[in-house]
């Protein structure tokens, strides 16, 4: 296992380019097995999550060529086996098989999904929409079961604002006949990544976006090219590393619109922010206010920021309080933070970050952006060397990070455990 080593105390400076979205990827891979004929998808980020779906497409039949940025994937001789453990125990994304399988061959047997484990999050908005679009579902030891002799149109309202499950009804409605209609849908980039791709392989999509989504579905879906959005969750973090470092950071391919929230928090801070049409300039000040942060559903503030943006809480005078209304307990970086010597108390959905300065330490990431927040912590140490461990959480979510830091100028390296 690798672990990262950091010395921190250096303002970052420079330029980043960022990949595409890891959120839209999980998501438009499976897609991709709806059409009869092959999809390349473009701008696709090179994470572990992305090399295991590409592995269980493999062991469904397709067929895959991924070389750099570029995906071709096959479908042809795609067949609904059963999948229920092994890779798909290890991503959380494995669920949109479920409307993937269902859509193309009306039954899918698909494993719990894995992933980060900071929090139990239920797939029971999923089951009702396949439910309503007329499938059969059981959940016998573990996987659940799928099965439909015909999927049809219908009217499905989320009782929960939920990304995953108004993907995942999408795609199977993309073959169902008739119109769905999904009311109370997520509204996130992704949402429009996914209907995009969608769009060009035949189906017809209105609102997405916007929290009433219509499907029109085809019998035959063809394949095509699609280039994925950029990642606003890594923009935004590298946005938090050059204000935690007292940096000077340029941000390349990213849609400025995407990150709002962040910037509008940043910059209440005391943050210098700049928007350029496809790039954000961040300029990082030697003082900082505290500010109160409330994570919310998009276009609020993202949730997958809170544990980054803890960390540059920690760097704020007086008190920050960062309260998160997505998940009801993503603080598990908050106790590690605490051994850098941070002064946060949570209660219950809030934390309450005091301005500390922070001390090297050697910490444990217990989830992907856990993992991101102890990076942006342990870059602002002025002396010593923090020792990450849990880096395979941190390789789920952003590729090339150590290159990436190391021509900003930070001082940063793997090492075997």
């Amino acid at each position: 296992m690798k672990k990262l080593i950091i010395a921190g105390g250096r303002p970052l400076r420079g330029s980043v380019q960022m990949s595409g979205a890891k959120n839209s990827a999980i998501a438009l891979i499976p897609a991709a097995l709806l059409a009869d004929s092959p999809v390349t998808l473009e701008n696709l980020p090179r994470l572990s999550d992305v090399a295991i779906y590409a592995e269980i497409l493999e062991e469904l039949g397709a067929k895959v060529d991924w070389v750099g940025d570029k995906m071709t994937i096959d479908p042809t001789n795609l067949q609904p086996k059963p999948m229920p453990n092994g890779h798909v125990n290890k991503i959380r994304a494995s669920y949109y098989l479920m409307g993937v399988l269902l859509g193309r061959f009306g039954e899918a047997v698909v494993g719990m999904p894995g992933g980060c484990n900071f929090e139990p999050r239920p797939i029971d908005q999923h089951i009702k929409g396949f439910e309503a679009l007329g499938a059969e579902v059981r959940n016998e030891q573990g996987c659940i079961h799928l099965k439909a002799k015909e999927l049809r149109g219908a009217k499905i309202y989320l009782d929960v604002v939920s990304v995953g499950a108004t993907i995942n009804i999408m795609l199977a409605a993309s073959r169902a006949k008739g119109v769905t209609i999904i009311e109370n849908a997520a509204k996130e980039p992704e949402i429009i990544d996914v209907a995009t791709l969608l769009s060009s392989m035949g189906v017809k999509i209105k609102g997405a976006g916007t929290e009433t989504i219509r499907i029109e579905g085809a019998e035959e879906l063809r394949g095509c090219r699609h280039s994925i959005i950029p990642d606003r969750i890594q923009a935004g973090t590298y946005m938090i590393i050059a204000a935690a470092t007292r940096g000077d950071i340029t941000i390349e391919n990213v849609i400025p619109k995407h990150l709002e929230a962040v910037t509008a928090k940043l910059q209440e801070m005391g943050v210098h922010v700049y928007e350029m049409d496809e790039s954000i300039r961040v300029v990082g000040q030697p003082t900082y206010e505290s500010v109160d942060v409330k994570a919310l559903v998009y276009p609020g503030f993202p949730a997958d920021l809170q544990s980054p943006m803890t960390s540059l809480m920690t760097q704020a005078r007086g008190t920050s309080i960062m309260t998160d209304h997505v998940f009801n307990n993503r603080f598990k970086h908050v106790p590690e933070l605490q051994r850098m010597g941070a002064k946060i108390r949570v209660e219950g959905r809030t934390a309450i970050v005091e301005g500390s300065q922070l001390n090297a330490a050697r910490v444990r990431a217990t989830d992907l952006r856990a993992g991101a927040s102890l990076v942006v912590a342990a870059l602002t140490v002025p002396t010593g060397l923090t020792e990450i461990t849990g880096v395979e959480y941190i390789d789920r979510g952003y590729d090339h990070l150590v290159e990436n830091l190391q021509r900003l100028g930070a001082e940063v390296w793997r090492e075997e455990e």
